[in-house]
């Protein structure tokens, strides 16, 4: 009896993990990025990792990043566009340097990228 119901708990087990996704995706924080229009890439401790270029490449989900928090955001003159912080859960293409999907993100306080010392500060 024992022994069946370990068999069925392990069964149940493989099953489960069977249906997860190949690639389970990446949670990225660092300088969350508008340099100028269309333009949209996440800077963390690893780089740049382009999620949007004008008449180039789009994230697929780029509809489920963040919105800039006004209290939290960077305004760059003269222009005004900006920067802000954020962490985002994400697929990515590392020979690329590119964001391939997002699933998601959280806009965070900018004193927790400043204080990143693995951080540079965006242009």
């Amino acid at each position: 009896m024992m022994r069946r119901s370990f068999l069925t708990l392990l069964g149940l087990a493989v099953v489960s993990l069977a249906a997860l996704p190949a690639g389970a995706a990446e949670n990225r924080c660092g300088w969350y990025v508008n340099p100028t229009p269309g333009n949209w890439y996440l800077s963390d401790r690893d780089g740049d990792w382009w999620m949007r270029s004008q008449g180039g490449m789009e994230a697929e989900g780029f509809e489920n990043a963040p919105d800039f928090d006004t209290r939290q955001y960077v305004k760059l003159q003269p222009n005004g566009y900006g920067y802000g912080c954020a962490c985002l859960s994400v697929d990515t293409d590392k020979a690329k340097m590119n964001i391939s999907r997002i699933y998601s993100g959280t806009i965070l306080p900018l004193s927790r990228c400043r204080n990143d010392k693995a951080l540079d500060k965006p242009d």
